[in-house]
């Protein structure tokens, strides 16, 4: 029997309070990594070292009951160290294929821009079709597959970027940031209480059970007015003069599918554009291209969006709950 909305709020807020056991005090930033998850996408999460990153990957795949994988980009990895390779079997005469860590659930590509652009560009294919091609045979990667890239907005010397096509990709990017006085002195305590680095979490639901989530949000509710403002967004980060390039059509649809996970993580059937104005930033940011002048006022992209909310008309609730 199919998920209704309401259990899919009541899973995804079983999986958070779980995962914030290991994660204290992060919990508007847990809840958008699992909408990208729930909305069958890949996240980037670019923050300094030492905040969790890793810890957040790893805790999600493990509460969801995922196999995890976990690759350290480096200057001299290879594409092939992430799709698999033939290896020659000697006592059969015949090649036989070694899978790479991407055929796995959840995929931690760490530092993703610390590695050339001919391997990062190995993961195109897998994130956006689901499959690996390799000497000429493509091989469909099981579902449900999830890649977390990391980035460290410091340290850029020895980096490679990401290239836009490969940004676009990303469903949305994300910043943990400094945990609060408060919350970290809680790290603290329970560090000591368990007396070991190690953080013990249940596994809640499955690869199955997550699969289910996912087509369950395909039922939540987008009035006519709501994809209408979706569109009206985007194309206003088209329009302002502050950038040189504005988010694609493939911005839009994430946009939309992003808000229709909020309105399911709450236990709503139907979509109001508090879900959008929620997701607008951390779904848009990072597929704009900022016109030079604003890098040298180091005014970032996400304020170009908020400034984009403001100008675009929001249209009331009402007329979202009235049009399903």
């Amino acid at each position: 029997m199919p998920l209704t909305i309401e259990q899919v709020g009541e899973r995804s807020s079983a999986i958070l309070d779980e995962v914030e056991r290991a994660v204290v005090g992060k919990r508007p930033v847990l809840e958008m990594l699992l909408l990208g998850i729930l909305a069958e996408g890949h996240v980037l999460i670019e923050d300094l070292p030492g905040l969790a990153k890793t810890l957040v990957a790893r805790s999600f795949a493990q509460v969801m009951g995922l196999a995890f994988a976990r690759v350290q980009f480096t200057p001299d990895l290879m594409p092939a160290d992430i799709t698999g390779s033939s290896i020659y079997d000697q006592s059969r005469g015949v090649f036989e294929f070694r899978p790479g860590p991407v055929f796995t659930n959840v995929l931690l590509g760490d530092e993703i821009n610390r590695t050339p652009p001919k391997t990062q560009s190995a993961l195109l294919e897998a994130m956006q079709e689901r499959q690996v091609t390799t000497e000429g045979v493509t091989r469909p990667l099981e579902r449900p597959f999830v890649v977390l890239a990391t980035q460290n907005p410091i340290e850029y010397e020895g980096t490679y970027p990401l290239p836009e096509a490969q940004l676009d990709r990303f469903i949305l990017r994300l910043s943990i940031g400094y945990p609060s006085h408060e919350d970290e002195q809680a790290i603290v305590a329970q560090r000591l209480e368990r007396r070991t680095d190690e953080v013990k979490l249940r596994t809640i639901s499955s690869a199955g059970e997550l699969i289910e989530m996912q087509q369950a949000v395909e039922t939540v509710h987008v009035a006519d007015v709501i994809g209408l403002y979706a569109v009206d967004i985007v194309r206003a980060t088209r329009e302002t003069a502050r950038l040189q390039v504005g988010a694609s059509p493939r911005g839009t649809l994430a946009l939309v599918k992003l808000a229709r996970c909020r309105a399911a993580l709450q236990g709503r059937d139907y979509v109001v554009p508090d879900d959008v104005k929620g997701v607008a930033v951390a779904a848009l940011e990072h597929r704009l291209t900022l016109k030079p002048e604003l890098w040298v006022q180091q005014i970032p992209a996400a304020s170009v969006v908020e400034e984009c909310l403001a100008a675009v008309s929001t249209p009331s609730a009402e007329d979202a709950t009235l049009q399903r």
